[in-house]
């Protein structure tokens, strides 16, 4: 089943307005309330002379249209004042009235429980992945994300820009991504990467920096518009640096020199029509693969899978592996191959699958 598209910018006015607690559209006539019930009780107590609690009762009776139990018999200033705290009820019972059938007949209350359920969820999530800024490039970022079947939360000041996300059911938080709060609320501990691609590099670089000290262990990728920022952004905390218009460069002169291997390189990375995958497979310790050289091993003959790279434990990377070269714990190898061989060789190189070893 093909990922959802998303739909690009149309400049539309947002779908869903700010949503608030029900409560908020209440407190005027709560406070209203109370303001009664304390202007009551000093009433009954100034003009009748009773107790405290017993003008709290009266008050809290009459309001209440009750009008049973009285203290005591009421002079006629007592019962001019009891008209008029019946008339101030009826009319708060009126203005509550018309609240609820406005807050009922607006639909936030269906807002504020589809918000209240995106929390929960956004709570419980953990091995997503954060797409700081809704722009051009964060659209298509999160467009590769989703058709990877990963778990994506979108972070952008444009209300409206994220609402067009609603109906695809991604998570979005609309706040500025280098703001502790608004990442922690997007999950930042338990995500497991980071796409910096807002509007300018001194966006990115303050999420960069902001994101690094919150999780060390985050997985962040960079955009930078200008050459000078890459080196700014790795020193924040970035893993990898991309510059979009050195890529396409890139990618516009291999089309126009070697267009074959560009074809290739594209169908590879985007999951084309010959259904490829390239993806590095980490080595752990207990697989039955370590220890073996990758003549041994036979990935092409069980797995079919074919090992383009190698990246060593000390981060270095050799991109043509031999048949002697010797599978160790804490590299990662660079295949390719179809989705399910993947995964077959992946549950063996992680230890999962030892059924496979034979």
């Amino acid at each position: 089943m093909a990922a959802p598209r998303i739909p690009a910018s149309s400049g539309q006015a947002p779908l869903y307005p700010a949503v608030r607690h029900p409560f908020h559209h209440f407190l005027g006539a709560l406070s209203v309330l109370l303001l009664l019930v304390v202007l009551g009780t000093l009433g009954y107590w100034t003009i009748e002379r009773m107790s405290l609690l017993d003008a709290l009762y009266m008050t809290v009776i009459t309001l209440s249209t009750v009008g049973f139990g009285e203290v005591q018999p009421l002079s006629p200033h007592g019962r001019l004042f009891t008209i008029g705290l019946i008339a101030g009820g009826g009319a708060l019972a009126a203005y509550a009235a018309g609240t609820a059938i406005e807050y009922l007949s607006s639909g936030e209350w269906r807002d504020f429980l589809e918000a209240r359920r995106e929390s929960r969820m956004l709570r419980g999530m953990t091995g997503h992945y954060l797409v700081c800024g809704f722009g051009r490039v964060g659209r298509h970022v999160t467009q590769e994300l989703i058709e990877q079947g990963l778990r994506v939360v979108v972070i952008d000041t444009d209300s409206a820009a994220l609402s067009r996300l609603k109906s695809l059911e991604i998570s979005t938080i609309v706040g500025t991504a280098s703001d502790e709060g608004v990442l922690t609320a997007a999950g930042i501990l338990q995500a497991k990467g980071l796409v910096a691609c807002a509007s300018s590099d001194a966006e990115n670089l303050l999420i960069v920096l902001t994101a690094r000290l919150m999780n060390p262990r985050l997985q962040i990728v960079a955009r930078a518009i200008d050459e000078s920022s890459e080196r700014k952004l790795q020193k924040a905390g970035a893993d990898r640096v991309v510059l979009p218009y050195q890529l396409a460069a890139f990618r516009m002169t291999t089309c126009l020199i070697r267009p074959a291997v560009a074809d290739f390189l594209w169908e590879v990375a985007h999951v084309g029509g010959i259904e490829l995958f390239l993806e590095q497979i980490p080595l752990r310790e207990g697989s039955c693969l370590v220890g073996q050289t990758l003549a041994q091993a036979q990935l092409r003959n069980r797995f079919n899978v074919t090992i383009v790279g190698c990246r060593l434990p000390d981060g270095s990377l050799s991109v043509r592996p031999t048949a002697e070269t010797v599978l160790d714990a804490g590299k990662e190898l660079i295949a390719l191959g179809t989705h399910a061989e993947l995964q077959a060789f992946a549950r063996l190189a992680s230890g999962e699958d030892r059924g496979a070893a034979a």
